[in-house]
């Protein structure tokens, strides 16, 4: 699976991947990150990639000059005509474009299940108070947000969703039960886990998962894991409850 990110700060998607069950994903080639710095495509001898915005108002914005031509470099590169979504006749099959923005869709296990079944994703990433609508317009295919508040830039969201993916590529996590049993994949929380010693300063591992009863066990983990949902996120539990009932 393929990732490429469009950003002005290309150092710090790298930095954050490059440890950990990523890093090793990368190195052992079962994910690639390809960051685009999207000053490259600037029009002028100082780098410039902003301005101020049409109307007034803080802040500047992002123009739509140098992102397009940073998404088409990408397809280039991906041996692909170069197009866009304004013209459909230009396209045989539209990249997948995440745009990372608080106004997107919130971010999911569901949506990164979805994210995972594509061949290569663009990630753009925005920064000061955002984009030129029209860039969005002609190459974003989903607006994406991890949450309710603002940020500085897209970068850290950005890394955020090509961590929860990446999980999901076959070989990288080496176990691949291990993205299976937990939390959301199954619309509940995951139930608590257990390791050495088995008495801890009075506390003691559950019975049952000393037992060696896989029945039993796996019925102690799903009871737990409701009760879990129901205690700290009674929205999912209720939407888990009533798509049971239907």
């Amino acid at each position: 699976m393929n990732f490429h990110v469009m950003t002005l700060f290309p150092e710090q998607i790298n930095n954050c991947l490059k440890e950990s069950i990523t890093g090793r994903a990368i190195n052992n080639g079962l994910i690639s990150v390809n960051t685009v710095n999207i000053r490259d495509f600037s029009d002028n001898k100082y780098g410039h990639v902003d301005d101020y915005t049409y109307g007034g108002g803080a802040g500047m914005l992002m123009q739509p000059g140098p992102i397009y031509d940073a998404y088409q470099s990408i397809r280039i590169k991906l041996g692909l005509p170069k197009g866009d979504l304004m013209d459909k006749t230009s396209l045989d099959k539209p990249l997948r474009v995440l745009y990372m923005t608080p106004q997107g869709t919130p971010f999911t296990q569901k949506m990164a299940e979805d994210f995972s079944k594509e061949e290569n994703i663009v990630i753009l990433c925005g920064h000061y108070e955002g984009v030129d609508e029209r860039v969005l317009e002609r190459i974003v295919t989903d607006n994406v947000s991890i949450g309710d508040f603002v940020l500085t830039g897209g970068e850290l969201p950005a890394t955020i969703i090509i961590d929860a993916v990446s999980r999901l590529v076959p070989g990288v996590l080496g176990c691949d039960e291990s993205a299976v049993y937990e939390s959301f994949y199954d619309g509940l929380l995951e139930y608590p886990q257990y390791t050495r010693p088995v008495d801890f300063m009075g506390a003691r591992v559950p019975d049952v998962l000393l037992s060696g009863h896989h029945k039993n066990i796996n019925e102690w983990r799903k009871q737990k894991s409701l009760e879990r949902t129901k205690e700290r996120r009674p929205d999912l539990y209720e939407k888990y409850i009533n798509e049971k009932t239907e």
